[in-house]
């Protein structure tokens, strides 16, 4: 007998709760809603992005166990959907222990939202190269890290994530920022820092790989890897295909493999690596879509996106594959880029002019996340652009997204209308 979901509302809908509503969990609640699903949005602000499009939505601090404990209590969602780190995980197990599907489930969100855990995870458990590493819990032992791992290098606050609480330690001289940095901007715990080699890699891309049900079987699936770049430790471009050699994709899905299945349970993981020519060592893991993935909305559309596929694996659905070299891989239907749209200053409110000068650049595709307040440096938006060969997307993307300027309190923003230096490295 087949799978039955109900009506939305109806005690028979599937339930699906957003732990996070940002613009991430807007598609996967987006693409949720078109499967039939009854989506509610659970955020520390109103008017997180998610909470436009979901049945219901509550505000309130998710690191609060009583605040958790009243909204799953009075929904009882048939899926909770961790979609940030500020969370109290100690909730996620006592939910799932009894009874409720926690995504991908409780174990892997407490490893992948700690960096100690992950690394750990990722050379212990999934044997997979990683770049040098060591930890420190005072200002002392952060210089004699960094001698050790030597310069340049990273240094990185736990609990953190786009950037926040990270370093890029030149020389001596900067430790003592860093340390501050660390100290001042983690997301959630700040006792220890990660400090990390520095590898000059060619590309960084993001394997995103899906762990969804195909009759009583488990499988795991790729997209095709994504390349990407950040400026100060956030997103900023991504593009599809990523370009890299066949040697090093195949690396990338073997590496991905063995750490989705020792993570387990089901839905997307955006797993981080770096790439030089053959080489591949792998970096971080996010237990959930990944930013750089907003291009698959526009590369591998029609229910493909990374988003889709969360929600279908989620939901309990099969997933269309392709065999290659005995992978399991999801192709996109056409070369695509993305450029994120940024706050400047710190503000509220903000507006938005020159859209329709960005969608006459190409194909083009417009994202404004709908955030009520802003800070220096906050994504508002994102621009996605299809062209036939990545190079001209990953051009158009930009040039599009510096077209659109925010106003932020009586001032017009916008980015520089040239090529960012990194954007040909």
């Amino acid at each position: 007998m087949g799978l039955v979901f109900g009506t939305p509302g109806t005690k028979e809908g599937f339930k699906m709760m957003l732990l996070g509503s940002g613009e991430l969990g807007r598609e996967i609640a987006i693409e949720a809603i078109r499967l039939g699903a009854e989506v509610i949005a659970v955020d520390r602000y109103d008017g997180a992005p998610a909470m436009a499009v979901a049945h219901r939505k509550y505000v309130g601090n998710m690191k609060d166990p009583y605040f958790l404990e009243r909204v799953v209590r009075l929904e009882d969602p048939d899926a909770i959907v961790p979609e940030i780190e500020a969370i109290n995980l100690d909730k996620l197990f006592d939910f799932e222990k009894e009874g409720y599907f926690v995504v991908p489930n409780a174990k892997a969100t407490w490893i992948a939202m700690h960096r100690e855990r992950i690394r750990e995870t990722l050379v212990r458990e999934a044997k997979v190269p990683t770049s040098r590493y060591t930890y420190a819990t005072t200002l002392e032992e952060l210089k004699e890290a960094c001698e050790k791992i030597g310069y340049p290098c990273h240094t990185k606050a736990i609990m953190s994530s786009s950037g926040k609480g990270s370093y890029f330690v030149k020389g001596p001289e900067d430790v003592e920022k860093a340390w501050h940095e660390a100290k001042t901007k983690a997301r959630g715990s700040s006792d220890k820092i990660i400090v990390e080699e520095h590898i000059d890699f060619d590309v960084e891309i993001t394997v995103l790989t899906v762990r969804y049900k195909d009759g009583g079987r488990t499988e795991t699936a790729f997209i095709e890897p994504v390349g990407h770049y950040q400026i100060h430790g956030d997103y900023h471009s991504s593009w599809i295909p990523s370009g890299i050699s066949d040697k090093a994709r195949r690396r990338a899905f073997e590496y991905a493999k063995r750490v989705a299945e020792v993570l387990g349970g089901l839905g997307i993981f955006g797993i981080e690596m770096f790439v030089k020519g053959d080489q591949v060592w792998v970096n971080e893991v996010s237990p959930r879509p990944h930013d750089t993935g907003l291009v698959t909305v526009i590369s591998n559309p029609q229910g493909f996106s990374e988003f889709a596929l969360h929600a279908k694996a989620i939901m309990g659905l099969p997933i269309y594959t392709e065999e290659e070299d005995g992978f399991k891989v999801i192709r996109p239907l056409t070369p695509a880029a993305s450029h994120v749209i940024k706050g400047y200053v710190k503000g509220v409110l903000p507006r938005y002019r020159n859209i329709e000068l960005a969608l006459l650049e190409g194909r083009v595709s417009v994202h404004i996340f709908g955030k009520p307040d802003v800070y220096e440096g906050r994504r508002l938006g994102v621009v996605l652009a299809a062209a036939d060969d990545v190079e001209r997307a990953r051009i158009i993307a930009e040039r599009a997204a510096h077209r659109i300027e925010v106003m932020i309190g009586e001032r017009w923003h916008n980015q520089e209308y040239e090529l960012e230096k990194h954007i040909l490295r």
